[in-house]
C-alpha cells in the first residue's frame, strides 16, 4: 500500500525511523529503506540546507509533504530526500541506504562492478541504482507517478533501530550529541558506514 501524504505530513524526526523497511520504487526497481537521515529545517537545525532560509535549491523543501527534494552533492553524485511536515517550515529526510529487493538485473546493470549489497549503500548509491536524478526534483511520491513509497512488508523491530550522528555533516549539526538524527537497523548489511566530516581547505 502506497505511502499517503499524511504520512510525510509530520515532523522529519517522527517520518525517519518510521520509513525504515519502507520501499522505494522507481521504474523497476525497489529499494527496502534500511538507513535515513532527519533534518529538521530553517532556524532549528544547522545541519540542513535550509537552515537560513528559502532559495531557489532548496524551494521544494519549503512546500507540500510528499514530494522529493533531489539536490547534487560535491558536483558528482544525486541525493534524494522525502519533504516533511507543514508546507512552509522546511523538514525532509535524507534516504541514505538500502537492500534491493526488486529489479535486481535493472539495478545490477546501473551498478556494474559493486556488490549487491552495495547498489544501494549511500544515498547517491541509492539514487543511482533507483534512476533517480534532478529531473525528480520535486516529484510527488504521493500521486501514483513514477517514484513511489509503499508501506513495509514486515514491521520493524523497534528494538533494531539505532540513532546517531549524520554521516559527513559539519559544523553543529554534525554533533551526535545534540543532533542524533541518523536512524538505520542494526545488523543490515546494507548501511553506510559513518564517516564524519572533513573540514576542506580553501584553495587560493
Amino acid at each position: 500500500m502506497s505511502l499517503p501524504r499524511s504520512f510525510f505530513a509530520r515532523p522529519a524526526l517522527v517520518v525517519a525511523p518510521e520509513l525504515l523497511g519502507c520501499l522505494l520504487t522507481h521504474e523497476g526497481v525497489t529499494v527496502r529503506l534500511t538507513e535515513v537521515e532527519a533534518y529538521a529545517g530553517e532556524g532549528a537545525d544547522p545541519g540542513s540546507h535550509a537552515f537560513r532560509g528559502r532559495t531557489p535549491r532548496t524551494e521544494v523543501m519549503f512546500g507540500e509533504a510528499g514530494h522529493l527534494y533531489v539536490y547534487f552533492s560535491y558536483g558528482m553524485h544525486w541525493c534524494a530526500n522525502a519533504v516533511c511536515g507543514d508546507e512552509g517550515v522546511a523538514q525532509a529526510v535524507l534516504l541514505r541506504a538500502g537492500e534491493v529487493v526488486a529489479g535486481n538485473e535493472l539495478a545490477a546493470s546501473r551498478r556494474p562492478g559493486l556488490r549487491e549489497r552495495d547498489w544501494a549503500r549511500g544515498p547517491a548509491r541509492l539514487t543511482r541504482t533507483l534512476g533517480i536524478d534532478r529531473a525528480h526534483d520535486g516529484i510527488d511520491v504521493c500521486a501514483g507517478g513514477s517514484v513511489s513509497f509503499a508501506a513495509p512488508p514486515e514491521s520493524v523491530d523497534p528494538a533494531r533501530v539505532r540513532t546517531g550522528p549524520r554521516v559527513g555533516v559539519s559544523g553543529p549539526g554534525g554533533d551526535g550529541t545534540a543532533y542524533p538524527y541518523r536512524f538505520w537497523i542494526d545488523g543490515e548489511p546494507t548501511v553506510s558506514a559513518y564517516r564524519p566530516a572533513v573540514t576542506r581547505r580553501r584553495t587560493r
